[in-house]
């Protein structure tokens, strides 16, 4: 196996060369390719009235990704909906919950993150916290089936509020998958649209990193191995991650 090639499923930064990216492609002489594995269209007020839901009948809202909170503000916008200042807030993990302060102003008893990353204690979070209604904004495919069965088994009253649709990208006409030694994930929709472009996808020795425990679920339900993982204590960020995965690399081919 060897990494000469990476695949970052996102976006390019600005000025990638003075990027995190940019100080790995200089350290170890590899090439980052950066493409955006799909799009996400927010849904409009119009057809989220057509579901019937009242966001305000509920006492929480759920925050699993900070794609989420964008498209459920951006709706709440839309709406000409404001949150009142009674309604609370559960965030899989710390730094969702970080990234919600761009909307509410943070305030202890008002939102609440899990204590670690793994998906289990997101969990124990919801139902700690059973007593309340929750609101769940999602995709159209809507919460995992997994969540679905601790809600429901643990009797918490909630809904799932569609604020945003996935397209995916045309991969197979747009990328060269085969080129790649490494693709890097963000979340189980780049997983999804992984898998619907290339439904007999074969890991092999390709090597997959994924950030937060959504993506890490996510591969692992495709039956792929992530090799590269973050957020940890050791490495908060992915390209922390990235950084002494290459160079361990690097070390046992020497």
């Amino acid at each position: 196996m060897k990494i000469k090639n990476i695949l970052v499923s996102q976006n390019a930064p600005e000025d990638i060369e003075r990027s995190p990216y940019g100080d790995l492609k200089k350290k170890y002489s590899i090439n980052i390719d950066f493409y955006k594995f799909f799009k996400i269209n927010c849904t409009t007020a119009i057809d989220f009235r057509k579901t019937h839901i009242n966001i305000l009948d509920y006492e929480s809202i759920v925050f699993s990704s900070t794609n989420t909170i964008d498209k459920f503000f951006e709706l709440c916008k839309d709406m000409r909906l404001e949150m009142p200042e009674s309604m609370k807030y559960f965030c899989a993990t710390e730094s969702i919950a970080l990234y919600l302060q761009k909307y509410v102003p943070y305030r202890k008893r008002r939102v609440f993150s899990a204590k670690d990353a793994q998906v289990s204690s997101f969990y124990d979070l919801l139902i700690k916290n059973k007593a309340i209604s929750m609101l769940i904004p999602c995709s159209q495919d809507g919460i995992s089936p997994q969540m679905v069965s601790v809600l429901e088994e643990n009797e918490i009253k909630y809904a799932q509020a569609v604020v945003f649709k996935i397209a995916y990208a045309d991969l197979v006409h747009d990328v060269d998958i085969d080129k790649y030694d490494m693709i890097v994930l963000f979340s189980p929709n780049g997983v999804k649209s992984l898998q619907a472009n290339y439904p007999d996808f074969q890991q092999g020795e390709k090597v997959f990193a994924a950030l937060g425990t959504s993506a890490q679920q996510a591969l692992a339900e495709a039956g792929w191995t992530a090799h590269v993982t973050a957020p940890t204590k050791e490495y908060p960020s992915l390209t922390e991650a990235l950084d002494a995965f290459l160079k361990e690399y690097a070390n046992r081919r020497r």
